[in-house]
């Protein structure tokens, strides 16, 4: 939920809407899931039904990336709703995980990954 600290303050300054997706039981109307793979497990997102309206052009972002598990599932999300996932903003990012080429290759190749601080590994 650290996400929603970036998320919501770029949102207000680019004045434009913000879409919470949280864990299970967090959102108060029907909601969308997705599971998704982690390194101990299984995970789950939820996002409002109708959150989304189909065509919108939708900024993902987070404040750490690291598999790319959360952030391609809360994308699944999205297109599920009709929406086209143009980028991913990070915080920041463990560049020595495979999370960037996971986003790659759950939108296109040439989606916008973006993180503001990059922690490189030994």
């Amino acid at each position: 939920s650290r996400g929603f600290i970036f998320g919501g303050a770029l949102a207000a300054r680019l004045n434009t809407g913000f879409v919470p997706v949280r864990k299970p039981g967090k959102l108060p109307a029907e909601t969308d899931e997705v599971r998704y793979a982690l390194e101990y497990g299984e995970g789950t997102l939820q996002m409002h039904r109708d959150a989304i309206q189909p065509g919108s052009r939708v900024l993902v972002i987070d404040d750490l990336l690291a598999t790319g598990g959360t952030a391609a599932a809360a994308a699944e999300l999205v297109k599920r709703q009709g929406g086209e996932v143009v980028g991913f903003a990070f915080v920041v990012e463990l560049e020595f995980l495979p999370g960037r080429d996971k986003l790659r290759a759950a939108s296109h190749d040439d989606v916008i990954v973006h993180a503001l601080l990059g922690v490189k590994g030994d």
